[in-house]
């Protein structure tokens, strides 16, 4: 597809390295001719310097015949001029990153009058992927599908865990749960493990089940199965509003800790059953004055990615409360995955797996649709959710014939309202949707996971 991005930022960036690996046809354009010159030398892309709201710019990257043209400036506004220019000028879907959260409650009135195909937010989606591993404190990561019926739950097999010496095979009847692991990191390498492979302490795993099932793993484990009920939020900006306010709402008791004392002030009228704390987060004594030894969940969200990790490993060392962090810069998350800080939120790659899920699902097929998309562990893994339209090649056939591709597994079927951890006989049928996870890249069609 031919995709014009504007905006050549992280967010930007990403994209398009993501994108050029699918092989679509890129544009990007951007304000700051260094940040052109950077990209085009780096990528295979055409590089435009000019205004992405102009028509004239947008005329020279081709708008009328793009397939889809994305927005990711730093400014909400213009994102969504441009996307409305653009729909003027051309047919091409439009995407805008918008972040204010003014606009939050105006989402469909803005899609439905200015004709934006999609309209994401990183601070609210970084929000509610938080929100949801405050639901089960063991897990480092959490993510769903089938509207929320089918959790993939990653954690990190230590004391609490004892799977050491066990075969994947081996682990429903020991957990005495009904799940699938789908994916195991172990060290620098990522498996797409078989029945017959072996666990070891240390080991990331990441299992698809349903949310009673995750239950009785945790519960099996003695691992607890309470959503939090105290949080403990450093960093008052746009991220920690959204999350306090969701947590307000489940009757979660919040205190936020904010050092601009006007935002104090402004979070107070808004957030008025939230404890609002005036001071300096990294005052290690004011934490601890404020409770943070009783708190069961901190959750650092400052500007700064190095205060929020220092934060995390000194509350790490003074509590028992679970741990995320918010991460913007990618160059160094190899390294913070290695500090075992607990969980680490990095906004941009959610806002880039929703937007790549929206570009996948745009090319059309009969056989199905992409619903969901997740990229795992540092980016080698792909979890997809597919919807399955009519009958094809891997319909209707039990799943021990298909032959299916190394490094993928059918790891879950949602039947109507059963969800399915799949064995050998079971099958998939019509209007189910299927989840895969592969170590392959920009896979849209369920029929990729045969063998050719």
């Amino acid at each position: 597809m031919k995709i014009i991005i504007i905006g050549c930022g992280k967010v930007g960036r990403a994209l398009t390295e993501q994108l050029v690996s699918e092989n679509h046809n890129i544009t990007v354009i951007d304000t700051n001719p260094k940040k052109i010159q950077t990209i085009t030398e780096d990528l295979d892309v055409m590089g435009i310097s000019g205004n992405g709201a102009g028509i004239t710019t947008l005329l020279e990257a081709g708008v009328e015949q793009a397939d889809i043209l994305i927005s990711v400036t730093g400014s909400d506004e213009l994102n969504l001029l441009c996307c409305l220019i653009a729909r003027k000028a051309s047919r091409c879907q439009t995407v805008a990153r918008v972040r204010n959260p003014m606009y939050s409650q105006e989402i469909d009135f803005i899609k439905a009058q200015m004709g934006v195909s999609m309209i994401i937010n990183p601070e609210l989606t970084a929000a509610r992927e938080i929100e949801k591993l405050l639901r089960f404190p063991a897990a480092s990561k959490i993510d769903t599908f089938a509207n929320g019926r089918i959790y993939l739950v990653k954690l990190k097999i230590d004391s609490r865990i004892p799977l050491d010496g066990m075969e994947v095979k081996e682990l429903p009847s020991r957990s005495g749960s009904d799940i699938l692991v789908c994916a195991v990191e172990r060290e620098d390498t990522v498996y797409i493990p078989d029945g017959n492979f072996v666990l070891h302490e240390n080991d990331a795993i990441s299992f698809v089940a349903s949310k009673d099932q995750v239950r009785s793993f945790f519960k099996n484990f003695s691992l607890p199965i309470k959503p939090v009920q105290s949080v403990m939020i450093v960093g008052g900006g746009t991220i920690g509003y959204y999350l306090a306010k969701q947590l307000l709402k489940k009757g979660v008791r919040v205190r936020i800790v904010e050092n601009n004392l006007e935002r104090c002030e402004a979070l107070s009228g808004l957030l008025p059953d939230a404890t609002v704390i005036h001071g300096d987060g990294t005052d290690r004594h004011l934490l601890m004055e404020e409770g943070l030894g009783r708190a069961e969940a901190f959750v650092t969200l400052t500007n700064l990615d190095e205060e929020n990790i220092l934060l995390a490993l000194f509350a790490k060392k003074n509590s028992k409360a679970k741990l995320i962090s918010k991460v913007n810069r990618l160059a160094f998350d190899d390294i913070i995955e290695g500090l075992d800080v607990g969980s680490v939120i990095y906004p941009k790659y959610l806002t880039t797996d929703y937007i790549i899920q929206h570009v996948r699902s745009m090319r059309h097929s009969s056989i199905n649709t992409i619903e969901t998309l997740y990229r795992l562990l540092d980016n080698r893994v792909e979890a997809l959710e597919f919807s399955i339209l009519e009958s094809c090649p891997v319909t209707d056939i039990p799943l021990a014939d298909l032959k299916i591709r190394p490094g993928h597994l059918v790891c879950c079927i949602r039947r109507g309202e059963q969800v399915l951890i799949p064995r050998g006989q079971d099958s998939i049928q019509v209007g189910d949707s299927v989840i895969i996870v592969t170590l392959e890249r920009g896979q849209q069609n369920i029929l990729d996971i045969l063998e050719h």
